[in-house]
């Protein structure tokens, strides 16, 4: 026992050790029952070390101690930890200790390095898996791929690849990387590793409840953060392009959204409403088309770098800012407007920040423009850019598309990653600048009201951000096929780092492959699928570069394919408006996901986690994103030809997989097919596959154009039969934090198949503005009958529910 006591001692949370060659000291710290931390460090004392992503601290854990030889056994409720004292490999088990993960023996190394004037150590920890496990997340990664095992990543933030030192198993575990600087994932037959290049320990934490993935990103939302709500609003239909260059030009898109009867609720303001580069992101509106003054020299000096100073525009109907946002509110939308993390050298910011010594000194976009990024380490910098932020708050701005937040990096030098922040150098913390910058944001605007829910979407992102408001999507990617099909795996292996909200730019950023020319019939083909799958996103947002242009009508006009095909998505996402807040109200309240990835419902299907083009929206709704083309191609010049006599009238097949372990049924037409099986499933250009999970319940909202046009009082509950099911409807004030309080209600619905009778729940909670009584319509969605896309004609049964339990037979 002497031996043992020099070498391992319990503490309060778990164990500290010290090996015996090499010498190495660590600790195994609970956090929770499904929540461990091993940190190891080559010094005396555990490195004093900042984590930006936990918030965490370690909870009272009842821990079961076995010692037997060199090994210590912890366990507890829900896993089993075993450290060899000896070699100080960790092994995890679960509750029927089955091996989840080991270390490689002797599988942590340090190799001593400077980090500018610091000692410090470039330090890996290898681990080792199952051969033919699979793995997923580490962010949003541009390489078409679901699985990550024989993958080779360089984990460093850039435009399209977000980078977070996450990976989650099929067996449902998860290990976060704790360094958040320069660092690279490997995996090969012999092991799959983490290493930094910079470093002070191996620090890294293993999360596991009960082997499903819900359980695993439960385990994340506890360590970093809960989700916060978004507002009611961004789950519409938003319209955005590189960029609308005055008020009128803003204001007229808006209009026309209205006049054609096409929902909208989100619109954005992109980039040089500040003016020229050289005052990049002042967030002022100092561009002159935008404050009235194209005649005013002082005010011309602003004018964007370009841009004709003696064109002719006609005399503005909007005539400010200010009265732009109040239009805006007037027409029932809302308004995002671009921010930056980098400033040019005329702004005050710029000025103000260089005194302190908050810039980092490389090139950034726009190129030689003199801009710099600032340092969001820096408190005192994090004041200063909410100072000059909240002038765009007080005047009404709805959400911040907070821009290039890797941030964009032009010409990189090593000698860049040198540079001092006021939490060490850039190389040490690069990959956290998007948490820590929007993290600046949210808590400032918090700490100013709670009217209004902040909304961030961020072009990068790290482990954490759902608690800060912040969203990203999949930066600037290009218009084609190929791209379209990697934003898949794209998106779903980021949201499996337990971050919920994420979205493309419809049809893509950049549009050169179709000569950024929206009536290329074969780019309108690429767009319309791509606009289909927004349906079925956390945020449903149109965006392109220019010269391309976007908005519905310049595809066509009603009775055209390619402006059918948007509306009719654009109003299918308003009719699913109660389904899609509901699974917001999910996120938040039950550590939930909307997106989907296969593994998260179908872990034992080995077919169905392989997918790399098929998820869950919800645990309702299968969707499947048509990824080729159909009815157009490409030739010489990029220029689009049909290749079927009419694209209206088409139908070509599309290869489907439906998951074993349950029946689907056809959202188009309501028939049921079992699963288990690959099937072939006609796609004309205006649908896509979408099966619903038997046993679904879908509450379906009303004819409107924009989300709170009308109450929720005549919802349509679908059932789709063939399996016992239920769902939770979630409603709140639809934007402020008054649910954090309480204020909200949830009605939760059953559906018994063998009985067909549906229950409705007692209402739980209330606030202010609840509906007391409503009617609910409901039909079981069957052959024949009206699908569920519009406003259901004749439902089998009306009932009107006062907030008491009652019971529909059907």
């Amino acid at each position: 026992m002497a031996t043992w006591a020099q070498t391992y001692e319990k503490t309060e949370h778990g164990v500290k050790f010290q090996t015996a060659s090499p010498i190495l000291n660590g600790e195994v710290v609970f956090y929770a029952p499904s929540i461990v931390r091993v940190v190891k460090y080559p010094s005396a004392e555990m490195p004093e070390k900042k984590s930006y992503p936990i918030i965490k601290t370690p909870e009272k854990v009842d821990i079961t101690y076995a010692q037997d030889g060199s090994k210590v056994r912890m366990t507890t409720s829900n896993m089993t930890v075993t450290l060899d004292i000896t070699t100080g490999k960790v092994v995890y088990a679960d509750g029927k200790g089955k091996t989840l993960l080991q270390e490689k023996e002797m599988g942590t190394n340090f190799i001593s390095r400077k980090d500018v004037t610091q000692d410090a150590y470039t330090v890996s920890q290898s681990f080792v898996l199952q051969p033919e496990e699979v793995i997923y997340g580490l962010g949003q990664r541009q390489s078409g791929a679901m699985n990550h095992r024989n993958q080779q990543i360089h984990l460093s933030n850039g435009n399209t690849n977000i980078c977070i030192p996450y990976f989650t198993s099929e067996k449902g575990y998860g290990v976060y990387w704790d360094n958040p600087g320069i660092s690279d994932f490997s995996d090969t037959p012999y092991e799959t590793s983490f290493s930094s290049q910079v470093g002070h320990c191996s620090d890294y934490y293993f999360l596991y409840r009960d082997g499903t993935q819900d359980g695993v990103i439960a385990c994340v939302r506890d360590l970093t953060g809960k989700a916060t709500m978004f507002p009611l609003w961004t789950m519409g239909y938003w319209q955005c392009r590189e960029r609308y260059k005055s008020p009128d030009e803003l204001c007229d898109v808006l209009d026309r959204y209205r006049k054609l009867e096409i929902p909208l609720d989100g619109i954005v303001q992109d980039w040089q409403y500040w003016g020229c580069d050289s005052n990049w992101n002042a967030m002022k509106f100092m561009n002159p088309r935008y404050i009235n003054k194209m005649a005013d020299p002082v005010a011309m000096r602003y004018l964007p770098n370009g841009e004709d100073p003696k064109a002719k525009y006609p005399k503005p109907r909007i005539k400010s800012p200010e009265e732009m946002v109040e239009y805006v509110h007037k027409n029932h939308a809302h308004l995002m407007i671009s921010v930056w993390a980098s400033f040019g050298p005329w702004t005050g910011q710029f000025k103000e920040l260089d005194k302190m010594g908050a810039l980092l000194k490389f090139e950034t976009w726009p190129p030689k423009s003199g801009a710099h990024p600032y340092d969001p380490f820096n408190k005192d910098a994090r004041d200063l850019y909410w100072r000059y932020l909240s002038h765009l708050h007080n005047m009404g701005i709805d959400a911040w598309w907070t821009d290039s937040t890797e941030p964009d990096h032009l010409n990189p030098k090593e000698s860049d990653f040198d540079l001092m922040t006021a939490d060490g150098s850039f190389r040490s913390n690069h990959n956290a600048f998007p948490l820590v910058h929007n993290r600046g944001i949210y808590e400032h605007q918090r700490s100013v009201s709670d009217e209004k829910r902040v909304f961030q979407m961020t072009r990068s992102g790290y482990l954490g951000q759902q608690h800060y408001g912040a969203l990203s999507w999949s930066g600037d990617v290009v218009s084609s096929w190929d791209v379209l099909r990697q934003q898949i795996p794209a998106g779903l292996n980021f949201t499996l780092c337990g971050i919920p909200f994420w979205n493309t730019d419809l049809g893509g950023f950049f549009g050169w492959e179709y000569n950024n020319d929206c009536t290329n019939v074969a780019y309108q083909e690429l767009h319309a699928r791509w606009f289909q799958w927004g349906c079925f996103m956390p945020l449903m947002r149109n965006h392109c570069s220019s010269p391309m242009m976007n908005e519905i009508w310049l595809f066509g006009k009603e009775g055209d394919w390619a402006y059918d095909v948007q509306k009719r998505f654009i109003e299918l996402r308003y009719r699913l408006l109660p389904y899609i807040y509901s699974l917001n109200g999910a996120v938040v309240q039950e550590n939930g996901m909307m997106m989907r990835p296969l593994v998260m419902d179908f872990a034992h299907d080995r077919k169905a986690i392989l997918l790399d083009n098929e998820y869950l929206f919800g645990k309702n709704i299968l969707v499947r994103p048509v990824t080729d083309p159909l009815y157009t191609k490409k030739v010489e010049g990029n220029k689009g030809v049909a290749i079927v006599p009419d694209i209206a009238k088409a139908s070509a097949p599309m290869k489907v997989y439906l998951p074993k372990g349950t029946k689907w049924i056809d959202f188009w037409t309501n028939e049921p097919v079992e699963g288990g099986q690959e099937i072939s499933r006609e796609c004309p250009v205006d649908i896509l596959p979408l099966y619903i999970k038997a046993g679904s319940i879908l509450p379906l909202g009303p004819e409107v154009q924009y989300s709170d046009e009308k109450k929720w009082d005549n919802l349509d509950l679908c059932i789709y039969p063939g399996a016992d099911g239920e769902f939770t409807l979630y409603e709140d004030e639809g934007d402020n934090y008054n649910y954090e309080k309480g204020m909200f209600s949830t009605i939760r619905f059953s559906w018994d198949d063998a009985s067909r009778t549906l229950t409705i729940e007692d209402r739980k909670g209330e606030y202010p503005t609840m509906l007391k009584r409503r009617n609910f319509r409901i039909t079981l969605m069957q052959p024949g009958k009206q699908t569920a896309e519009t406003v259901i004609a004749e439902a089998d049964k009306k009932v009107s529910y006062s907030g008491k339990k009652i019971s529909v037979k059907l």
